[in-house]
Order: structure tokens, then sequence, then C-alpha cells
């Protein structure tokens, strides 16, 4: 978990090569697709129709809705049969927000906090490069994005949820080699 661009996705990517006994879990979204996502693939892209009938059945497990400048976002963690800890251990990216709500579904015993972090005007400069590439750039939400994470990764907060630990993500391959000899060995 960390910020928004702080470098979550790129290293989760990496991750995954690195060690391939880890399994994954896709999470369902109301955003729009980025240039370049597939269904399926980083997100399930549903409706809130979508989400509603899974938390009617019991099977939404975390859901955080964001007011986004383009109305509301829904990003929501379904217990749709993907997640099976018999099967071994997961790499799940998400927020501080998810983290807590999954910790309290699974237990805590179960779950294990990677904390990601970055300078904020690094963070600011990767969001703003990000978005630049976009068909059409959304930099108001891009604002709005960079001022929630503040709140919600405040240190207070940071501290409630117990986490310690701190992955600093200014060298890719330094905080790639931290994160793999903390997961690896266990996985």
């Amino acid at each position: 978990m960390g910020k928004s661009a702080s470098g979550k996705d790129t290293l989760y990517r990496e991750i995954l090569l690195r060690c391939p006994g880890l399994h994954t879990n896709v999470m369902y979204t109301t955003r729009p697709k980025r240039a370049g996502e597939t269904d399926g693939k980083a997100y399930f892209f549903v409706t809130e129709e979508q989400l509603s009938r899974y938390e009617t059945e019991g099977k939404l497990i975390e859901k955080r809705v964001y007011q986004t400048v383009s109305g509301p976002w829904i990003y929501a963690t379904v217990d749709d049969g993907q997640i099976d800890l018999s099967r071994g251990d997961y790499l799940v990216p998400g927020t501080l927000a998810s983290y807590l709500k999954l910790r309290e579904y699974f237990g805590t015993e179960h779950l294990t906090p990677l904390y990601i972090e970055i300078d904020d005007g690094e963070r600011l400069m990767r969001a703003l490069q990000r978005e630049m590439k976009e068909k059409t750039p959304n930099y108001r939400e891009l604002c709005r994005r960079f001022l929630a994470d503040a709140e919600d990764f405040s240190e207070e907060n940071l501290r409630e949820a117990g986490i310690v630990k701190r992955y600093n993500n200014h060298d890719l391959e330094s905080c790639l080699n931290e994160l793999c000899g903390e997961i690896c060995r266990k996985a």
C-alpha cells in the first residue's frame, strides 16, 4: 500500500516476477479504464449496480468510494473465490483503508502490511508524467488524489493501523530487493 504514484503497481508487477509462488487478487472498480488497461487484469471494471449485487449477496469484503472531480469512483475487494488462504500467500495492492478491512475479514495473523513511501515532490512528478500520457488528462483529479492521500496516509492513521515498517521507493531496485527479501522468504 502507499499513496498514489508511489510506485505500487510497478513494484507489484516486479515482485510477482521475482516471487512466482505468490497468488494475486484482482480488485473491482467503477472508475473508467486508463490507457492500456485491460478488464480483469489490474481491475474488473464494473457498474455500481454490479457492486451492489455483490454487497447484497454478502460478497463485498471492502469498498471505498472516492468523490472525484468526475463523480464517485468505487474500488472494492469481492469474495469471489480469488482468495483462498489454503492455496498459499497473496500479494494484494491497496490503500490503508483496504488493508484495515482485509485485516478485519481475514485476521491480523494472515496479513503483513507493506507500506511504500516516496518523497511527495517525486511522487507528484510521477503522477503528472503518468497523467500526461492519458488521452484526456485529468489534472484536477490528480490534485484531488494527491491531497486526499496526505490525509488518508497521515502519520496518525499509519500509527493507528500499526504500520511501522516502511519501504522507500526512491530507488526501484533497492526497494524491490528489500521487499522481495521480506516477501519471498515468507511465500
